[in-house]
Parts: C-alpha cells; sequence; structure tokens
C-alpha cells in the first residue's frame, strides 16, 4: 500500500479527497495521516514518512513549498491542491511538479495519482522541482525552469536559454551553457512556462529570447547571439519587433 498524507487548511477538501481515495483506489492507496497548517504538516511528514502527499499552496500559517524546504524527511511524490491562482498554478508548471484544482474534478485526481505512482522520484530530484518552484512563487529575480529528458533532469536559468524550436510535440532549446536540450513538450506548453516579456513567439515553431536578440535583417530572420538565426514569420512581424526593439 501507498501511504498518503493529506495537507489543507480546508477541511471539506480533505474529506473530498479522502473519499476519492476510497472511490478509485482504495486498494493502492491509505491515508496514515492529516494536517491543516505547515507546523503540523512538517511534523506528520517526519512522523510518519508518506509515500505520496497531497499539499495546499495557501495555508494559515504558510504555503506547502514552506513545508516542503523545512521538513527533513522529502522520499514522496507530492501533488499540490489548489484554487485558480494564476502564480501558484505557473511555479508549479515552472518545476514541473504536478497539482489538481479546486474543486477537485474526478479524472484530473485520477490522472494525478496514476501519474504519481508511475513516476515516482528521489529525494534529491523532489528538492531540486521544489526548489525552482517556490523561487518563481516568492518572486526571485533569476528565474530558473525545470527541463525534463527521458535520462536527465535541468535546472536552467531563463537568462541562458537563446531560443526554442519545436518540432511537433518535442521542443529543442539552445542555450549558453550546455548542449541542445530536447524535452517532449508542445512549444505551447512551453510558452506557458516562460517568461512573457523576455520570450517572444516569433514564428509557429520558434521562441526567442529577446535579451540574446542583435539584429533583424531584411530576409526576416533575427540574428541572436552564437550567431543562431531564428525566423520571424510575416504574421508575427510587427509584433515581434516591437515587443523586442522599442
Amino acid at each position: 500500500m501507498i501511504k498518503v498524507i493529506l495537507i489543507d487548511d480546508e477541511s471539506y477538501i480533505r474529506d473530498e479527497i479522502r473519499k476519492k481515495i476510497s472511490n478509485y483506489f482504495s486498494n493502492e492507496l491509505f491515508i496514515i495521516a492529516e494536517a491543516d497548517n505547515v507546523k503540523s504538516g512538517i511534523e506528520v511528514i517526519n512522523t510518519h514518512k508518506p509515500d505520496l502527499l497531497f499539499l495546499d499552496i495557501q495555508l494559515s500559517d504558510g504555503t506547502g513549498f514552506d513545508i516542503l524546504s523545512k521538513c527533513d524527511y522529502k522520499n514522496f511524490e507530492v501533488v499540490f491542491i489548489t484554487g485558480y491562482d494564476s502564480l501558484a498554478i505557473k511555479a508549479i508548471k515552472v518545476g514541473a511538479l504536478d497539482y489538481i484544482l479546486k474543486p477537485v474534478d474526478n479524472n484530473e485526481f485520477k490522472d494525478a495519482v496514476n501519474k504519481a505512482l508511475n513516476n515516482r522520484q528521489n529525494e534529491n530530484q523532489l528538492e531540486k522541482l521544489v526548489e525552482i518552484s517556490s523561487e518563481y512563487f516568492k518572486g526571485v529575480e533569476k528565474k530558473r525552469i525545470i527541463l525534463k529528458t527521458s535520462d536527465t533532469v535541468y535546472a536552467i536559468y531563463e537568462d541562458d536559454i537563446i531560443y526554442c524550436r519545436s518540432n511537433g510535440n518535442y521542443t529543442t532549446f539552445y542555450t549558453q551553457q550546455l548542449d541542445k536540450i530536447m524535452v517532449s513538450k508542445s512549444l505551447k506548453k512551453i510558452e506557458e512556462i516562460l517568461s512573457s516579456t523576455i520570450f517572444i513567439r516569433c514564428h509557429q515553431s520558434y521562441i526567442v529570447n529577446k535579451k540574446h536578440v542583435l539584429k533583424y535583417n531584411k530576409n526576416g530572420v533575427l540574428i541572436v547571439n552564437l550567431d543562431f538565426k531564428v525566423p520571424v514569420s510575416s504574421r508575427r512581424k510587427e509584433y515581434t519587433l516591437k515587443m523586442i526593439f522599442n
């Protein structure tokens, strides 16, 4: 059995998740403890050492990120629970973590649990993902994002990304510090986690970091650092040039 802890300051949400576990995962999941704030959350995690944690973002005495940064035991999967908080959702996505929205939809709940059961991460990986999400949530100036390939987890500073190029459901990142990094995400999904004030969707298949753009030439191409050439579509030309050069 997978040991589960629920941490949410709204008792009806804990009741809702408890019922869904009973309905859909009674043979796999077993709830060993619950908590409703940061202090008690840390205590139950360190005492009971769960395999899976359902964790609210906003708690009465802090955040779910506070719990994860302060607890000693970290060898578990986490599924965040959040309302329609755009900052929290983006922070979770930036860290490549999983979440469900309140009110909790049955299908979203089942998908999140199945993903967690099939995606056990080691303690060091979880710590890094949470660190990146927490930085974004707290408004750290130099932002990082998590990129996962089949065998590696990268924590990349946004400033180091020169541009991204998509090919179907795969996107390749071209960076200053590393070789090319290919991830199995569409460019639309990548656009959701990058800072919109820095990264410009200049083409159906390209996103460019405007900080690295050197010039735009008459052939409809942006020249960027390391002599890369990034095309600009005619449909996006006016918007792209305005965002970069104005």
